[in-house]
């Protein structure tokens, strides 16, 4: 199929202002997170209460019953904590937990304590058993005994049984401790009788879990609108925020983006908010927690005010930077410009500036690409296994683009033409894609979007098929017709699922478009052909 003067003109002109739009997107995008942001400042460095748990060890988790954190290690996290916080909550006994009331009264901090609640009934009778002894021996340190969390959202118990474990604590307990249940704010909502059976209502209201997330720009006065509202079901009854907080990394749901300076602007905002209002709260949480990524995703694990390192993530007062080492993405940049550049020496049939541009262009956009993508990794990857799988796929992504790029520069700089690269391997990416995006469909609430790894072959598979007129790919037509026709679908249900609210969905449709546009283009053409 030929093509006017003119139309190849549009082509060359579009595929040009790709490349370089890729490139300055790659950079701004770099340039943008490094920037300072600034907020309202929160009214103190000091916070009321804090959730600590101790895992945070590479393969530490709570779900193993032969864990145990020594007295040693909990002295050093509440030593230091006791800089920036006046109580910590613990979420269950055993493990070592039991030695936080001890050590906490060292360092003049305050305990509402925990003790788990599960299905196995001798599970539950031993975590009763260890809670009445430690309160018992260090009543004074205690602000509370929380008995079970969020039990009735995992539906591992009834509100009856539940309230036998209230009960049996209530009774051991002298006066002075009281005891509550903690549970999301419409489980109280949704099972009022628990009230009787607690001294105190905890309710948790984190603003991103919602099941209609809110921005942070917009959850604190979530966060208030809610506590009236529990406040008034149970009038007289005092009501205690047992959590809330933000997460510094993950997928964004809807509008609200987890980030460390959406972390920061939610926490200073709710710093203030509680503090106007006299409100006993507890913020989750001290550190990141990595061994919940296996249940809730990269987000799960990135809730600290702390790192894993206990490094905090931000101050409480002046500016806050998402990416303080945001050159480090031009740095992969310039690496990707010149490793694109060296690939094209090889077995190279064309001359001039053009084809070195096209090759600078799209190693630039590729190297800021694999760089962000690289980012999503630290926070996401969980052990060797997921490394090797992420490092493999960005390598076959890196080479995939090289190859499109050598054939666009090629074609840019008017070399002898050859035959576009594709067949297998644009249908092994397309194969990926629609089960990337069948994932997020069905199973996408915890799930990040590769949009780094993915935009190298979607973008360069997209360019060539214009470049090279949409020509279908010999004995995999209909294959790669089918694919292209769910890959757009699938990710517009997922722009649908968030509401249109939440920018990714949107950059992963267009990545899924672009990809199957030619392919479309091409089927559509051929029917067009004379039989």
């Amino acid at each position: 199929m030929s093509s006017s003067p003119s139309s190849s003109s549009r082509v060359r002109f579009c595929v040009w202002l790709v490349l370089v739009s890729a490139t300055v997107a790659g950079a701004l995008w770099w340039w943008l997170i490094g920037r300072p942001v600034q907020m309202p400042e929160a009214p103190s460095a000091r916070i009321a209460c804090v959730s600590y748990a101790p895992f945070r060890e590479p393969g530490e988790t709570p779900y193993d019953l032969k864990a145990f954190v020594s007295p040693e290690r909990i002295d050093a996290d509440l030593r230091a904590l006791s800089e920036r916080f006046d109580c910590v909550r613990t979420y269950s006994q055993g493990q070592g937990l039991s030695a936080v009331p001890e050590i906490a009264g060292r360092y003049g901090m305050k305990v509402i304590m925990g003790i788990w609640l599960g299905r196995d009934p001798v599970a539950n009778a031993k975590q009763v058993e260890l809670g009445i002894a430690s309160a018992k021996a260090h009543p004074e340190v205690l602000r509370g005994v929380i008995v079970g969390n969020e039990v009735l959202l995992r539906g591992e118990l009834s509100s009856k049984a539940l309230t036998a474990y209230v009960r049996q604590v209530r009774e051991a307990l002298p006066k002075s401790v009281p005891v509550s249940y903690a549970d999301v704010w419409e489980f109280w909502l949704r099972y009022p009788e628990m009230a009787n059976a607690v001294d105190y209502l905890t309710i948790h209201v984190l603003p991103y879990w919602e099941d209609e997330p809110v921005p942070p720009e917009h959850a604190v006065r979530h966060v208030a609108e809610v506590y009236q509202r529990v406040k008034q079901a149970f009038p007289g009854r005092e009501v205690m925020i047992g959590e809330t907080g933000w997460p510094s990394a993950g997928r964004p749901r809807r509008a609200a983006s987890a980030s460390v300076v959406n972390e920061a602007r939610y926490l200073r905002d709710f710093l203030q908010y509680a503090g106007s209002v006299s409100m006993p709260y507890n913020v989750i949480e001290a550190f990141d927690q990595p061994w919940k990524r296996a249940q809730e995703g990269t987000v799960g694990g990135y809730w600290g005010i702390f790192d894993v390192n206990a490094r905090p993530k931000f101050a409480m007062q002046g500016p806050v930077t998402e990416e303080p080492r945001w050159w480090l993405g031009w740095v992969a940049g310039v690496a990707g410009m010149w490793v694109f550049v060296v690939a094209g020496l090889w077995r190279r049939d064309w001359r001039g500036l053009r084809g070195w541009a096209a090759l600078k262009f799209a190693g630039f956009a590729s190297g800021t690409a694999l760089a962000w993508q690289y980012r999503q990794m630290l926070y996401a990857c969980r052990n060797a296994l997921e490394w090797a799988l992420s490092i493999g796929a960005c390598v076959v992504a890196l080479g995939t683009a090289i190859m499109l790029a050598r054939w666009i520069a090629g074609w840019l700089a008017g070399a002898p033409r050859r035959p576009a690269p594709g067949g297998w391997l644009r249908f092994g990416w397309l194969f990926v894609l629609a089960l990337e995006g069948l994932l997020l469909v069905f199973d996408g609430r915890y799930r990040d979007f590769p949009l780094g790894l993915f935009a190298l072959p979607c973008i360069g598979f997209a360019l060539v098929g214009w470049l090279d007129g949409c020509r279908e790919t010999e004995g995999l037509a209909v294959e790669e017709r089918f694919l292209a026709f769910w890959l757009p679908a699938l990710a517009a249900v997922v722009v649908v699922q968030e509401l249109g609210l939440n920018t990714v969905t949107w950059l992963w449709l267009g990545l899924n478009f672009a990809i199957a546009l030619p392919v479309f283009v091409a089927w559509r053409r051929a029917r067009l052909q004379p039989q």
